[in-house]
């Protein structure tokens, strides 16, 4: 959009920072009309993802149901057709045209309203005027017919009602090109409106041509998109700015505004796509046949070695036996090759340089596998244990908060601490997640940054792990008392403590990953102004010294 007035002014914006870890959120302040602004961001049976959206005080972004986009939808027309003095028809048509962006419709139309009408195919005079006749021509089946089964638009251009159905319906089913539909009339640009659509076609392809109309509204705004969640009906209203793309929906999913994948704060958006991708490529299995396997010398077939026998039989059809260590034929082998379990002309051949580059090639193969393995698996643990957070705080929510509240005698009010804590791990673990990520792509060359990225990480993975046994063994003591424990109080000051400490960590992770571990840097030149400075100094301290001893020569 190109304007302010792009977004309609019942939008309730939010803009504050996306941040996890400030201290505090409040609700947004209520529409111009006093009304009190309802995205859904908190509900009696509202999901996990909002309960985490509302933790997270992300004011930089609010969901949009359809009733929602509709009542949108209808404002900017409303304001269009009333400014320009239009039908509501007419309106829609123009919005379409210019993206939903009433001020760039009313730039253009009072820049020159005349070329606005005939680039988007709202004449103010029809082509062919009026005919008294009887009978009219239609201008596709060329059949004649009563005037009121003839219809036309703004151009005037007459075609029967059988025609214009025929026309309107095979464009719905070829897809959105609908919304733009000009006159039959290959040499008119006179445009189509829902009115025609509404008089004309099944009920099927109303639905059909209105959803695509909907979703117009959101697909033709930068400043809008889908939640990409399979099945979630639900947009996004994206406040640009923030620096931070997170955002949450309504549906249970969180993602990241710019590239649509799931949220990965603090990893940047090209190490997530290289991550994604590298999960999914086949390189990682050919590095596991390499690392693995070995080819049999005749099919070329790559064959694992399950057994302690060398003795290696290809599958049918090939059924060629060979030496799993030298890969030649087994008849060749026997007791002057060193037996079933040896092969003295591999270990001749090896000391002779043959099999160098083949060693080579698999060790490599090997130790890269071995590292993305290590990443990969601590990457999809945390994402395991997310989930099972997730589920875990719904158990809570819906069942044991109140058979704790019942047992503790305390009020559910005074529970929110356990929530936190819940809010904070399914959180943390987001972010431990994609650490791994960003660990496996950090360069080996950079010693420096390694050691104290895999310190924060630690330090951040031992302050969650112990918060999440917390919220989840020590908890159950109290679930399955008798009665009261007066316990209970120390058990609330030391999980608080134990969210706000891991809330620290994640903090400090967070901040250093995004601004590029850029403290070692500065650490380093710090440290080498320090060096230098003092070697300076001692230098000299030594030619002063020295003159002096001339001095003292001379004297």
């Amino acid at each position: 959009m190109d304007s302010d007035e792009d977004m309609l002014d019942a939008h309730d914006m939010y803009s504050g920072e996306d941040d996890f870890y400030s201290d505090d959120y409040k609700d947004s302040d209520g529409d111009d009309d006093g009304e009190e602004p309802d995205y859904g961001f908190v509900e009696e049976d509202a999901d996990d993802s909002a309960m985490i959206a509302s933790h997270r005080s992300q004011k930089n972004f609010c969901v949009l149901r359809e009733e929602d986009i509709l009542r949108h939808q209808k404002d900017a027309i409303d304001r269009v057709s009333v400014v320009l003095s239009i039908t509501e028809v007419e309106a829609s048509i123009l919005l379409r045209y210019f993206h939903w962006s009433v001020g760039k419709v009313h730039d253009e139309w009072f820049a020159d309203e005349e070329r606005v009408r005939n680039t988007v195919g709202i004449l103010e005079r029809p082509v062919v005027p009026p005919s008294d006749d009887s009978e009219l021509t239609c201008g596709i089946c060329f059949d004649l017919y009563p005037p009121e089964k003839i219809a036309s638009v703004s151009c005037g251009h007459p075609f029967c009602t059988t025609c214009w159905t025929a026309y309107i319906s095979t464009t719905i089913n070829d897809g959105p090109g609908c919304l733009m539909l000009r006159c039959p009339d290959p040499s008119c640009l006179a445009a189509v409106g829902h009115d025609m659509v509404d008089k004309l076609v099944s009920e099927e392809d109303k639905k059909k041509y209105n959803r695509y109309f909907l979703r117009s509204y959101i697909e033709d705004n930068r400043k809008m998109k889908w939640c990409p969640a399979p099945g979630c009906e639900y947009a996004i209203d994206f406040v640009a700015g923030s620096g931070n793309y997170d955002v949450s929906c309504l549906c249970s999913f969180s993602f990241c505004w710019n590239c649509t994948e799931e949220a990965h704060r603090p990893v940047d958006c090209s190490t997530v796509s290289k991550w994604i991708l590298k999960n999914s490529a086949e390189s990682e299995n050919m590095n596991w046949i390499l690392a693995n396997s070995k080819p049999c010398p005749r099919c070329k077939r790559p064959i694992e070695k399950n057994q302690g026998c060398m003795h290696m039989t290809c599958t049918p059809p090939c059924k060629y036996e060979f030496c799993w260590l030298c890969l030649g034929a087994w008849m060749d082998h026997g007791e002057r090759t060193g037996g079933f379990y040896a092969c003295n002309r591999y270990e001749v051949a090896k000391q002779e340089g043959q099999y160098d580059e083949t060693e080579r090639r698999r060790e490599m193969a090997k130790n890269s596998l071995e590292r993305y393995t290590h990443y990969y698996e601590r990457w999809a643990s945390n994402q395991t244990s997310r989930q099972k957070a997730m589920t875990d705080l719904q158990q809570l929510q819906t069942h044991n908060l109140e058979k704790l509240s019942d047992k503790q005698c305390t009020p559910e009010s005074q529970l929110k601490f356990i929530l936190e804590a819940w809010l904070q791990i399914i959180e943390c673990r987001r972010v431990l997640k994609w650490t791994y990520a960003y660990g496996y792509y950090l360069p080996d060359h950079e010693h420096a940054k390694r050691q104290f990225f895999e310190y924060l990480q630690g330090e951040a993975e031992s302050g969650l792990e112990r918060l999440h046994q917390c919220v989840e063994k020590d908890l159950l003591q109290f679930l399955n008392a008798d009665g009261p424990s007066k316990d209970f109080n120390d058990f609330r000051t030391k999980l608080a403590g134990l969210t706000s400490v891991t809330k620290n960590y994640f903090e400090n992770l967070v901040k250093a990953l995004e601004n590029g571990l850029a403290d070692v840097d500065s650490h380093a030149a710090c440290s080498s102004k320090s060096t230098s400075s003092k070697s300076t100094g001692c230098s000299s301290k030594t030619r002063g010294k020295g003159k002096g001893s001339s001095r003292t020569g001379g004297s």
